[in-house]
């Protein structure tokens, strides 16, 4: 054990929709950190994918008077490379190149496809450096609401009813895929198959509104995904891998209310702009039973995709007592007023704390095959 503190690459930003959302979450993340405990090395991606060095100032980043950050800076491009014995960071100048330094442990801050999706997962497996979060497979499987559900009926878990609609199948025939649609009951919502923090999604209450909503919809994704609307409660759950052999935790269960009639659900706008507009219970109020149950049915899913780090589990609890899940989200909104933080602040763990739990959980994890 050396005295070296740990050198964190706290990377956000991305090719996503969610890029804003990620800024903000790493602001939050820079603003509170344990200085003491880690170096912070802030590294963003634009939205054409170009990394950049930037200053660590979480002021640059927050979520001011209702503007969206964006990164835009590329005075200072960087790249990762390893060697046998590290991973270092690069400068790339027109001079040349310049080692800054080793790096220990990625934070991925990334929400949405090319971050949150396995693809990222994918390149600091391959320079072998360790970071927080699930791996390729689980990040891949939980990105894709198609597979998510596949993969979660396969592990017994009850789905709502849903179609999927590929790129080719709307171009081939629309009016087929359409027709498939009919089966299921209103209101419908319509959503990107591989996108989050709500972007691209449209409730839709009758078939006049179906098509142009599942263009809303492919203007993120070309894949979609048509989901019939549930009758029932939207709880949540955070879950964190354990230590070593340790047992997965589950936070106490939490409970979103749209208290603002300007939002029929809980958008992107209710999430990260409007902060009147959604009222978060925690603990939910649920039976002693159904606390337990969910946060047995949230562990099991995560373990189902051999997920590591973090995720946060959403379920819809019907008035029969089902418990429908809804689907999982591998790198969940972590700013200090997210959903994930906050349930598990009032479970025992507060934002840094946890922030260095899940440090801790990359570094005692191996890289490759696990």
């Amino acid at each position: 054990m050396t005295d070296k503190k740990p050198r964190v690459l706290l990377l956000f930003g991305g090719r996503s929709s969610e890029h804003s959302v990620s800024c903000v979450t790493a602001a939050g993340v820079m603003k509170s950190i344990d200085k003491d405990r880690f170096d912070i090395v802030p590294v963003g991606i634009t939205r054409q994918g170009q990394w950049t060095l930037l200053e660590e100032d979480p002021q640059d980043w927050a979520l001011n008077t209702g503007k969206l950050p964006e990164i835009t800076d590329v005075s200072h491009p960087v790249q990762l490379a390893s060697d046998p014995s590290r991973t270092s960071l690069l400068s790339l100048t027109d001079s040349g190149v310049t080692d800054l330094g080793t790096i220990d442990v990625v934070f991925p801050l990334l929400h949405g496809p090319f971050g949150e999706d396995g693809s990222l997962q994918g390149m600091l497996e391959m320079v072998g450096v360790s970071y927080v979060g699930s791996g390729i497979a689980a990040s891949a499987i939980g990105m894709d609401k198609h597979f998510m559900k596949v993969a979660f009926e396969g592990a017994g878990f009850k789905v709502g009813p849903y179609e999927v609609i590929t790129n080719k199948q709307w171009l081939r025939d629309s009016e087929a895929a359409l027709a498939r649609c009919e089966r299921l009951q209103y209101p419908l919502f319509v959503k990107p198959t591989r996108a989050g923090s709500s972007v691209g999604i449209t409730k839709v209450d009758s078939p006049s509104e179906l098509r142009a909503a599942i263009e809303v919809a492919r203007a993120e994704d070309p894949k979609v995904i048509v989901e019939q609307g549930i009758i029932g409660r939207e709880i949540e759950c955070g879950v964190l891998e354990g230590r070593g052999s340790d047992q997965t935790r589950a936070s106490f269960p939490g409970e979103v209310a749209v208290a603002d009639s300007g939002h029929t659900f809980y958008d992107f706008e209710a999430k990260y702009v409007d902060g009147t507009a959604s009222k978060l219970s925690c603990p939910a109020d649920l039976s002693e039973e159904a606390t337990q149950e969910i946060r047995e049915l949230a562990v099991k899913a995560f373990d189902s995709l051999d997920g590591e780090g973090l995720s946060r589990v959403d379920f819809f609890y019907t008035p029969e007592g089902d418990w429908i899940i809804n689907e999982i989200n591998t790198m969940p909104g972590f700013t200090p007023s997210s959903m994930y933080p906050q349930m598990w602040a009032k479970t025992g763990i507060e934002y840094r704390e946890l922030i260095d739990e899940l440090i801790g959980l990359a570094l005692d994890r191996k890289i490759g095959l696990r």
